[in-house]
């Protein structure tokens, strides 16, 4: 054991360091334990026949749907995740697969954006989609604050 009065002192302030930094990590990831109830209606059926212009109406269901957790303007340079979805919807809009294409770096992101997408079901149904069904993919763009933007409905970034 080194009995320099700086080394003790430094040892103590990196393992304090290390702490607020062991307990800042449940708060933020608070953010992301419970997805709220949606507060959308049912939705209209869309009237695209392309899946470009179907996720569009799939986003605006989304906010619809969580308009708490919508980040306003601008995201800030340095976002918690972000994580492209691939959904698969039948034709009463339903969810019926969901995949991960680009998986956050923040482990606890998925879970639950993935819990975003399955509680707001039914979306618009894909009525002018071939086949009544429709695959579409979409990026999410999550702020650490647990407040999130579509790909499709971004409002950019700083």
């Amino acid at each position: 054991m080194n009995s320099k009065p700086g080394f003790v002192a430094s040892r103590w302030l990196s393992g304090l360091a290390f702490g607020a930094g062991v307990l800042a990590v449940p708060a933020a990831m608070a953010q992301f334990s419970m997805v709220p109830a949606p507060l959308c209606a049912p939705p209209k059926a869309s009237a695209h026949d392309v899946e470009q212009e179907f996720r569009i109406d799939a986003a605006r269901h989304l906010y619809s749907c969580y308009p708490m957790r919508i980040y306003r303007g601008k995201l800030p340079p340095l976002l918690h995740g972000v994580m492209m979805v691939e959904t698969e919807l039948d034709a009463t809009g339903n969810v019926v697969n969901i995949s991960v294409v680009r998986k956050p770096a923040a482990d606890e992101v998925a879970p639950w954006v993935l819990a975003l997408i399955r509680r707001a079901s039914p979306y618009p149904a894909p009525a002018r989609m071939e086949g009544g069904t429709v695959r579409f993919t979409e990026t999410f763009f999550v702020d650490k604050s647990g407040l999130f933007q579509a790909f499709s409905l971004t409002e950019g970034q700083r």
